[in-house]
């Protein structure tokens, strides 16, 4: 019975960092407060694996994941930049930004948990990789204003509910003996996290970033390849008619 609630364990400790998160927020500690968002994406990550690898994948599992990921991957990265930067807009702009990001999040996970996907990729740019991209983007307040964060905000929550396609690494298989030792490397994490906040978050902000570009690039280059057959197709047809 323990066995098989270590999923559902890894997902409450998801959620709980997103509430640390936003409470973190709350005291003007934003690098901690991004710093659980990614640690949060490190559960998210383990207790899918966990469930596949322990044989206990349940709908109820797969709806606590999804609530879980509104609050940290969706709200908790929308407070972090509303109390950094948004805060300073006017009330009206500041508050609809910071609400499409959830709200675009939360579609993303139902649309996830109704449509079936596409084998080996993701339909739409995760909410976990999304959330992160925008809490770790949000140290860079110095160096960036108000309105290039409200694109980036704007163009996240595109990405999270577009058709891009994504690559899915949650396949990737987890030895059953790691299922012991994941807690003690979130506990490292943390720890490390704790000692050089604003480093490591700064640190993994590029690997996220890349990754969110990566399948807008793969998008792009689609759409010019069907555009390129059609303009083909078009030029065929146009010759057998002239022929």
């Amino acid at each position: 019975m323990i066995t098989k609630s270590i999923p559902n364990m890894f997902t409450l400790g998801n959620l709980f960092l997103g509430m640390v998160a936003i409470m973190l927020t709350q005291s003007d500690k934003y690098s901690l407060a991004a710093i659980m968002v990614i640690v949060a994406m490190l559960l998210d990550g383990l207790d899918g694996r966990a469930a596949r690898v322990l044989k206990c994948q349940s709908e109820f599992g797969k709806e606590l994941d999804s609530l879980s990921d509104v609050i940290s991957f969706g709200i908790a990265p929308a407070m972090i930049m509303y109390s950094i930067s948004f805060h300073s807009l006017p009330t009206a702009l500041a508050w609809i930004v910071t609400s499409i990001f959830p709200i675009c999040g939360a579609l993303r996970l139902a649309r996830f948990n109704v449509r079936p996907g596409i084998p080996g990729y993701f339909v739409g740019l995760p909410i976990p990789a999304a959330g992160s991209v925008l809490a770790t983007l949000s140290l860079f307040h110095k160096e960036i204003s108000a309105p290039y964060f409200i694109i980036a905000t704007l163009l996240l929550s595109y990405l999270m509910v577009s058709s891009v396609r994504y690559p899915n690494f949650k396949k990737i298989g987890l030895p059953r003996k790691a299922i012991w030792i994941a807690p003690w490397i979130v506990i490292i994490a943390v720890v490390i996290a704790v000692r050089f906040p604003e480093e490591l978050s700064k640190l993994i902000f590029l690997p996220l970033v890349v990754y969110a570009l990566y399948g807008l690039k793969q998008n792009v280059q689609r759409i010019f390849r069907r555009k390129h057959r059609r303009s083909g197709t078009s030029e065929e047809t146009y010759s057998s008619k002239n022929s």
